[in-house]
């Protein structure tokens, strides 16, 4: 079950990763944790990482791919996994074909949570955040009991700099343009479903779930 999973910022990737990690018994991994975890074991690929991370450089491909190809070869990825935020562009997907070829490996299905942008803003927009203990409310789907204060903590609940109309639109229009190719890839390859991720949570997993056990 080597699953990859796409989506725009905001449209739930994280919230169904942790559902699918429990329907099936795989590891969720991101890019960012593969960075990290790299960086701290201090792994050959790791070091390369942090030089130029710490030069506030852009890591290169051939070594994001490396790490990637590290990571995928670990025994807890044999059985399955859930890739996230790699590959990045049809270059980077022809890599990973080339490392799942290596390894064994081939990838099942590439899931696309799909949220039309005026939806995503209006997420962003209304998001609140606790400042103690990171509790996450919308003002509109999610709000929380008294105005401005945390259920769970009492802590201020607080707008974070970047959730505005002006970025999110920004961080869509560049996330849409650097993903139509990949789409177009998988879809060539006849492993791509879209599953619409405006439904409830529990509904948008019931689908994604189905999906897999076709």
């Amino acid at each position: 079950m080597h699953i990859l999973l796409m989506g725009p910022p905001g449209a739930g990737k994280g919230t169904q990763a942790a559902e699918l990690v429990k329907e099936f018994n795989i590891p969720h991994i991101s890019t960012g944790d593969m960075f990290r975890a790299a960086m701290k074991e201090g792994t050959e690929m790791g070091k390369l990482a942090k030089s130029y991370i710490d030069a506030g450089n852009l890591v290169p491909d051939s070594v994001t791919v490396g790490i990637v190809r590290d990571r995928l070869a670990q025994d807890d990825c044999k059985k399955g996994f859930i890739l996230d935020g790699f590959p990045r562009t049809v270059e980077q997907a022809d890599a990973l074909d080339g490392i799942m070829k290596d390894l064994g490996l081939s990838l099942k299905r590439v899931l696309n949570i799909n949220v039309p942008a005026a939806d995503l803003v209006e997420r962003a927009v209304g998001r609140r955040i606790c400042k103690k203990c990171g509790a996450t409310y919308h003002v509109k789907f999610n709000p929380s009991k008294k105005d401005g204060v945390c259920d769970e903590c009492g802590g201020e609940l607080f707008q974070r700099a970047d959730d505005t109309a002006e970025t999110m639109t920004n961080r869509l229009s560049v996330y849409e343009a650097s993903t139509k190719p990949l789409i177009e890839y998988y879809q060539k390859a006849g492993i791509y479903t879209e599953v619409d991720g405006r439904q409830a949570i529990d509904k948008v997993t019931k689908d994604l779930v189905e999906t897999l056990k076709d």
